[in-house]
C-alpha cells in the first residue's frame, strides 16, 4: 500500500533546527502509526457493510434505491407520473423518486459521520462499494472485456460465492453460500450484526485518536471514491436478466431489483370508494374461517384422497354429497367446501412432464399429464380428443362440428353478420364445453370465451381445456346462479351441452338471461333445432314458447350442410317494451330488490330483470368495439362516482391501467427472470379493473381476472372492457384443476385473507392451482412477504426476488416438483 503524505495540523512550517535523530525516529513512528489507523478504520466497516446489506433483520432482503441523479431519472418508470391513490397515501407511498432520493442522500449522511469511509480500495485502484440495490459488487467481475456473459458469471457467482469478493474474509462470504438459503440466516446474520457492533466501537475509538492527522488525505481519497461509486451505480442499475435461465437468489447478492420495480412501493390499499362487495350484494358470505395464519414450522404433508392427482376440494367433498337429499338438479356437481380447508399438497401424476408451449398445445398435449382415455373411446367419432402414442391429440371436432370448430365458427357469423367476431362480439360463455375446442379455436378471431362443464360430466374435460392453454371452469347450471354479474357476456353458445333449459319455468334459461348483455346473442346448436324425433319436437315447442315469453327474438335458423346440423340465434331485447306489453307476465319480472349483480351462492329465481332505461346505466348500450373498449373507461362510469384508490371513477380507472402498463412493460417482463414464451395461463387473484389483463394484451396469454368477495365489486368493469373474470372467496378452493395455470398474481391479496382465512390453506390452494415450474408474484406488505416467502421456501420452491421498502414488499418465486413423503389422508375426500 503507498504511504499517505501527512502535513502538521497547525500549518506550520519546520524548523531546521527539529532535524535531529529523535525528531526523525518520532516522525517514522507517528508514520507507522497512521498507516496502521488508516488500514484498520478502511477495512473495518466495509465488510461489516457487505453482510448488513444482504438481509436485513426481518430476513427479507433490503435494497436501497439510488438517489435521483442526472441521466438516471428514465430508470424509474414512475418518476413523473401519478399511480392509483397516489394522493391519498401516508405511509411511505408517495411518488417513489423522491423519498427514495431523500433517505439515500440522509443515509449517507449518517455514515460520513458515523463511519468514516464505507469502501474497500483494492490493490489496483478500483474501489467497491455498495450498490444501488444494496449489494457489494465488484467491479472486476464484470465483463467489461467482452469475456465472460452475463449468465456464465452469475452462474460462477452461484457456484462460487466467494469469487465475489476475493479480497473478503471467509466469514464475510459465508450469508451468501447456499446454506444461508436453508434456514441458517437468521443466526449468521444476528452473529454477523455483533461482530459489527463491535468492530465498529472499536474503529471508532482508534479514529477519535488519530485520523486527525490524514483528514485532509481521506477527503481526497473519498471524493475520487465516491466519483468511481457513481460511475458504477450507473453502469449496475442497468443490468438486468430477462432470461428464465438468469434466475435472481435473495441471498447470493448478484443482482438488484431494476430501478423500475422499485415502483411497486406506489402501490396503495384498495378502498371500496363506490362499489360495494360482493360478499354485501349476495349477503350470503360464509362465516369466516379462522386459522392462526402465523405458523413458524411450516411442514407440509401429501393429500390422500380418492380422486388423487386431480383433486378438487370443493368438488370432491365425498361426504357431503353423500348426504345430498336429491341430485336431479345437478346438486352433486356443485361446490361443497369443506369446513376446514385441506393445508396438504395434491400429487403429481406420475411421469408428468413440463406442459407443451401454446399454440402447439391446442393440438396435443402429454398423455402422461392428464392420464385419461374414456372420453377419447367415447367421443372418439366426434374428432373432440384421440390417443395419439404418447400424446393426446386434439382435431378441433366437437359434437356439432366435428369437421372442425373454425368452419363452424364462420358459419355462425355467416347465419348472422351482426355478431362480428373479434369487434362487437367480444366475451363468449360457452356452456357445456366438452374439450374447449369452440373457445380455443375463437382466439383466432380476436375472441376471449368462458368454457364451463361440470366435473366429471365427461371425463376431464375441462382439465384436457386448461392442459391445452384454453379458459375453463368446473361449473354446473345447477341450483344456484353462475358466479358472474348480470348483463356481461356478449353472445352465450350452447352447442348440444344438453342442459334441460325450459324445464321448472325456464329457470335455467332466465340463468342465461341475466348474465346476457342486452342486445346480446344466445346461439342455440342442438338436435331439437333441426332434427324430427318426436322428443326434440317437444323440446323445440317448449323452448319457441318460453323464448317468446322472454321476449328473445329468434333471427336466425340455418343448418350447416357440413357438419350436418342446425343452429338458431336469439337475441335479447334491449329495451322494456316487450315486457310490459305481454299478455301474460310469465316468467315474471323480478322485484326491483333483486340485484342481478349478486351471485355468490345466490340460489335461482325464475324471473327476469328489466332492461335498463337510463342511458347512463350499464347495458344501456353496447361497449365500444374491440379493441377500443380495452382502454377507455366505460361510459357509465360517472365522474361523481369515487373509485377504488380513491380518485373520480373515470380517472382512477385511467390511472389504474397507465400504473399497470408501466409495471409490466418497466418491471415484470424484463425483471422477474420470467421466459413469458413459457405462460399461457394467467390468474390475477385480485384483479380490481383488470389492469394487469390488459396490460398483457400483446402476449399470447389469457387472463382470468378473479375478484374476491370481499373486494370492491369491478367485475362488471373488467368485462365492459373485453376482458373476463369471476367471483371467488379465497376461503375456499378454486374450481378448477391442479397444475391449471402458469403464473398467479397476487397484489395486496394475502394480507387480507390472512385476517379472515388460514394462511397456510391459501398458499396451498396457491400451489395446487400453479402447474410444477410455475410462477408466482405477490405485492403485499413486507411481514405477510416474509410469511408467504416463508411457507413456499418449505416446500423448496425457488425465490427469484424478494423485495422490500417501507414496510412494502414483492416476492417472484418459481414453484419446484418437490412433494412431501409423510402422507395426510383426507376423510371426507375417501370414497
Amino acid at each position: 500500500m503507498a504511504q499517505p503524505r501527512y502535513t502538521r495540523i497547525d500549518n506550520r512550517r519546520p524548523s531546521s533546527n527539529y532535524c535531529s535523530t529523535v525528531t526523525v525516529v518520532v516522525f517514522v513512528a507517528l508514520c507507522l502509526v497512521g498507516i496502521w489507523m488508516m488500514t484498520s478504520s478502511s477495512v473495518g466497516p466495509a465488510q461489516n457493510v457487505d453482510v448488513v446489506s444482504l438481509d436485513n433483520k426481518d430476513g427479507i432482503k433490503k435494497q436501497s434505491s439510488p438517489p435521483a441523479e442526472e441521466g438516471n431519472g428514465q430508470k424509474f418508470e414512475d418518476a413523473s407520473s401519478e399511480t392509483p391513490n397516489q394522493e391519498k397515501k401516508g405511509n411511505g407511498d408517495a411518488s417513489l423518486p423522491q423519498g427514495d432520493e431523500s433517505s439515500s442522500k440522509q443515509a449517507d449522511e449518517e455514515e460520513k459521520k458515523e463511519e468514516k469511509t464505507k469502501e474497500v480500495t483494492t490493490s489496483s485502484g478500483e474501489t467497491k462499494s455498495e450498490t444501488e440495490g444494496g449489494e457489494n459488487k465488484n467491479p472486476d467481475s464484470k465483463s467489461e472485456n467482452g469475456g465472460a456473459s452475463d449468465s456464465d458469471e452469475k452462474k460462477d457467482l452461484k457456484d462460487n460465492p466467494d469469487e465475489e469478493n476475493p479480497d473478503s474474509n471467509e466469514k464475510q462470504s459465508k450469508p451468501e453460500t447456499e446454506d444461508n438459503e436453508s434456514g441458517e440466516d437468521g443466526e449468521n446474520q444476528k452473529k454477523f450484526e455483533a461482530d459489527a457492533s463491535e468492530k465498529k466501537s472499536g474503529d471508532d475509538d482508534a479514529e477519535d485518536k488519530g485520523v486527525k492527522d490524514d483528514k485532509e488525505t481521506k477527503t481526497a481519497s473519498e471524493d475520487n471514491e465516491t466519483k468511481i461509486e457513481k460511475e458504477n451505480n450507473e453502469t449496475n442499475v442497468d443490468a438486468q436478466v430477462d432470461q428464465e435461465s438468469q434466475p435472481k437468489n435473495e441471498t447470493s447478492g448478484d443482482l438488484s431489483p431494476p430501478g423500475a420495480q422499485l415502483e411497486l412501493l406506489n402501490e396503495t390499499i384498495a378502498q371500496n370508494g363506490s362499489f360495494s362487495t360482493q360478499a354485501t350484494e349476495s349477503k350470503n358470505e360464509k362465516e369466516a374461517q379462522k386459522g392462526s395464519g402465523n405458523q413458524i414450522d411450516f411442514k407440509w404433508t401429501l393429500c390422500n384422497t380418492t380422486a388423487g392427482p386431480d383433486y378438487i376440494p370443493c368438488l370432491d367433498n365425498l361426504q357431503a354429497i353423500r348426504s345430498l337429499k336429491s341430485t336431479k338438479h345437478y346438486e352433486h356437481r356443485e361446490r361443497h367446501c369443506p369446513d376446514s380447508p385441506p393445508t396438504c399438497l395434491v400429487p403429481l401424476p406420475e411421469g408428468y412432464k413440463r406442459p407443451i408451449e401454446w399454440p402447439k398445445s391446442r393440438e396435443k398435449i402429454w398423455y402422461t399429464n392428464v392420464p385419461h382415455t374414456k372420453l377419447a373411446e367415447y367421443k372418439g367419432h366426434q374428432n373432440w380428443v384421440k390417443v395419439t402414442g404418447e400424446y393426446l391429440t386434439f382435431p378441433g371436432g366437437g359434437t356439432q362440428f366435428k369437421h372442425g370448430a373454425l368452419h363452424y365458427i364462420d358459419f355462425i357469423q355467416e347465419s348472422v353478420p351482426a355478431i362480428a367476431w373479434g369487434k362487437r362480439s367480444r366475451v363468449v360463455l360457452d356452456v357445456g364445453c366438452g374439450v374447449a375446442s369452440f373457445g380455443g379455436f375463437l382466439f383466432d378471431r380476436d375472441v376471449i370465451t368462458m368454457s364451463l362443464a361440470p366435473k366429471d360430466e365427461h371425463e376431464a374435460q375441462v382439465q384436457f381445456a386448461l392442459e391445452r392453454g384454453i379458459p375453463a371452469i368446473s361449473a354446473v347450471m345447477g341450483t344456484t346462479r353462475l358466479p358472474f354479474p348480470g348483463r356481461v357476456f356478449d353472445i352465450v353458445h350452447c352447442a348440444r351441452c344438453r342442459v334441460p333449459w325450459h324445464i321448472e319455468g325456464g329457470k335455467l334459461l332466465l340463468e342465461l338471461n341475466r348474465v346476457l348483455r342486452p342486445g346480446g346473442f344466445f346461439v342455440w346448436s342442438a338436435t331439437p333445432v333441426y332434427q324430427k324425433k318426436t322428443e326434440d319436437v317437444e323440446i323445440w315447442k317448449a323452448m319457441s314458447e318460453l323464448t317468446k315469453k322472454m321476449c328473445w327474438e329468434l333471427i336466425s335458423i340455418n343448418k350447416d350442410t357440413i357438419n350436418g346440423v342446425g343452429v338458431a340465434t336469439y337475441k335479447k331485447p334491449t329495451s322494456n317494451e316487450c315486457y310490459t306489453s305481454r299478455s301474460e307476465q310469465e316468467p315474471p319480472i323480478c322485484a326491483d330488490s333483486d340485484d342481478p349483480n349478486a351471485s355468490w351462492k345466490v340460489p335461482l329465481q325464475a324471473c327476469m330483470h328489466t332492461a335498463p332505461e337510463d342511458k347512463t346505466q350499464r347495458g344501456s348500450q353496447w361497449p365500444e368495439q374491440w379493441p377500443g373498449r380495452l382502454e377507455k373507461p366505460p361510459f357509465w362510469l360517472s365522474s361523481s362516482q369515487t373509485g377504488v384508490y380513491g380518485k373520480a371513477a373515470p380517472e382512477d380507472f385511467s390511472a389504474d391501467y397507465e400504473h399497470w402498463k408501466r409495471v409490466v412493460t418497466k418491471s415484470y417482463l424484463k425483471g422477474l427472470g420470467i421466459n413469458w414464451a413459457s405462460v399461457r395461463n394467467v390468474m390475477d387473484m385480485r384483479a380490481v379493473y383488470g389492469g394487469f389483463a390488459a396490460a398483457l394484451k400483446e402476449l399470447k396469454v389469457w387472463v382470468m381476472n378473479v375478484v374476491p368477495i370481499d373486494s370492491p365489486d369491478t367485475l362488471a368493469i373488467i368485462y365492459e372492457r373485453g376482458l373476463f373474470g369471476i367471483y371467488h372467496d379465497w376461503c375456499e378452493s378454486f374450481s378448477t384443476y391442479p397444475r391449471s395455470y402458469d403464473l398467479l398474481h397476487a397484489d395486496h391479496l394475502f394480507s387480507k385473507l390472512k385476517q379472515r382465512c388460514n394462511l397456510t390453506a391459501v398458499v396451498a390452494e396457491v400451489d395446487r392451482v400453479l402447474r410444477p415450474e410455475g410462477k408466482l408474484i405477490v405485492r403485499d406488505d413486507a411481514e405477510t412477504i416474509q410469511e408467504v416467502e416463508a411457507m413456499v421456501k418449505a416446500m423448496k420452491w425457488e425465490v427469484r426476488m424478494t423485495y422490500s421498502k417501507d414496510k412494502e414488499g414483492l416476492l417472484s418465486v418459481k414453484k419446484s416438483i418437490w412433494r412431501p413423503k409423510e402422507v395426510e389422508t383426507l376423510t371426507y375426500a375417501i370414497a
